[in-house]
């Protein structure tokens, strides 16, 4: 590819051109949907080393997904070619925040071989805690108190910094957790996902030193689905951008449907406010749709207060009208559907080419049962992460107690798996033992060996796998 002729620039409409050259002062690109907003991203990525504004290294590109992220990674490798090897700060803001705080962990009392905790590892060490407290865990299940502490991250507040309000039992028993919860996960040595970015934050604005590093190393940043950021994210980046100013936030307003996970949409709607001589650059020629897909959903969004205002347009047909149809029960529509495909659309396209989409996973069953009885092919997408299936998990927290002795979640979940006669009483006397003298259940496991019956089952059970984890080690 001959660059000097910035041949990249070639298939961009005048819109696109423009998001991708202006490189100075923050900007915001408005992109509708369908708009070439990640082909506009890459671009810009590929301008700015290729106009040597900065090197590779000297870009972070934040955004809300693996998949985006390596999507966009191949994009801008496979025009760059032989020209970079690698985009160090391309990932998400969780992945890009653990590669920080790896680096600068000991400035929380962390050490860098941190683990990180799932939503279940989470709900487990509430639950443990909520037990040790002998709080009532029917008035306050582990899962309304992960929420509480969600949100308190979310909004950037450690538990010193939340007012308490002696009239709200609920919120109150749930900061006495979360306190307690903060000093078990340091003892453990591991964060949850919402500590990744807190922690980063509690760094940089506590220790100029560090922060004046990544503003030296960090000369452009780009940012994809802006209007999805809660408030500590953007903390974040205001941040990490201060010094150079030259922060790229690319989003929709209108498509700004989290704020039920911690989402503002004011972060996108004050933009240009907030960060003075801000360009705006709006993508509004869609790519994806029919006119008439554009003009019923732009009628819908109208009705939206406090908007930017963009206007959708395509060069594609004006193509099919949109049915609405109701139905009186899920049943009905299933019927209704299955017929529909199987009388009509099966005969023009193929079954790989239908798709239902579903609000949630347990709606697909009255469509199973309809499809198993015309004997319809299909498959359901989605399903168990690999992850989350309990023996990868069993096999990951052998690994991590192995790795980190303090990780008791780890420790906890391994003990009796496989079954080893290591029952419910047995752990909750190690727990007793591990609270009364604040050290790890490995500790107390060898303790409680000690004062028991040395020639009983469990005993020999739980010795034998102790020592099994320390040989492994």
């Amino acid at each position: 590819m001959n660059f000097t002729s910035q041949s990249y620039l070639l298939n961009l409409n005048n819109q696109q051109k423009e998001a991708v050259i202006h490189t100075d002062g923050p900007l915001l690109i408005l992109a509708g949907a369908g708009s070439g907003k990640t082909k506009v991203l890459t671009t810009r990525v590929v301008h700015l080393i290729e106009t040597k504004k900065c090197w590779a290294n000297q870009i972070l590109c934040v955004t809300f997904t693996n998949k985006a992220a390596n999507e966009m990674r191949e994009r801008i490798l496979k025009i760059l070619s032989a020209q970079s090897s690698s985009l160090p700060w391309l990932g998400t803001f969780h992945s890009i925040s653990n590669k920080i705080l790896r680096r600068h962990a000991e400035a929380v009392e962390l050490k860098s071989n941190f683990t990180i905790l799932d939503t279940l590892d989470q709900l487990r060490l509430i639950k443990n805690i909520i037990e040790s407290e002998n709080i009532d865990i029917k008035k306050i299940p582990p899962k309304l108190v992960a929420a509480f502490i969600d949100d308190w991250k979310n909004k950037g507040l450690i538990p010193s910094e939340i007012k308490v309000n002696n009239e709200n039992y609920i919120k109150d028993t749930a900061l006495k957790i979360y306190r307690i919860y903060q000093q078990r996960l340091k003892i453990m040595n591991c964060v949850d996902f919402g500590d990744l970015i807190l922690h980063c934050v509690t760094i940089f604005k506590t220790m100029p030193e560090i922060l004046e590093l990544y503003h030296n190393n960090f000369k452009y940043i780009l940012v994809d689905e802006y209007q999805d950021t809660n408030f500590i994210q953007n903390i974040w980046l205001n941040l990490l951008s201060k010094k150079n100013n030259n922060l790229c936030c690319v989003g929709d307003d209108d498509q700004s449907i989290y704020s039920w996970r911690g989402a503002e949409v004011k972060n996108i709607l004050n933009f240009d406010k907030l960060n003075a001589n801000t360009k705006v650059i709006k993508l509004e020629q869609n790519y994806r749709s029919t006119q008439n897909i554009l003009d019923t959903a732009s009628s819908l969004i109208s009705n939206n207060e406090g908007r930017l205002g963009k206007k959708l347009w395509s060069e594609n047909s004006k193509g099919d009208l949109i049915n609405v149809n109701c139905y009186n029960n899920g049943y009905d529509e299933a019927v209704a559907l299955a017929d529909e495909i199987e009388k009509n659309l099966s005969k023009e396209y193929s079954l790989n080419q239908v798709s239902i989409l579903f609000r949630a996973a347990f709606q697909t069953r009255e469509f199973e049962d309809r499809f198993i009885k015309i004997n319809l092919p299909y498959r359901v997408i989605g399903g168990l992460k690999f992850y989350d299936r309990a023996e990868i998990k069993d096999a990951i927290c052998y690994i991590r107690i192995i790795y980190q002795e303090n990780d008791d979640l780890a420790f906890e979940r391994i003990i009796n798996t496989p079954k080893r006669s290591i029952g419910d009483a047995t752990l909750k006397e190690i727990h007793k033992i591990a609270k009364e003298k604040n050290i790890n259940l490995e500790q107390a496991s060898l303790i409680y060996c000690e004062q028991e019956n040395p020639t009983g089952k469990t005993i020999l059970s739980l010795k034998k796998i102790i020592t099994d984890i320390q040989l492994w080690r």
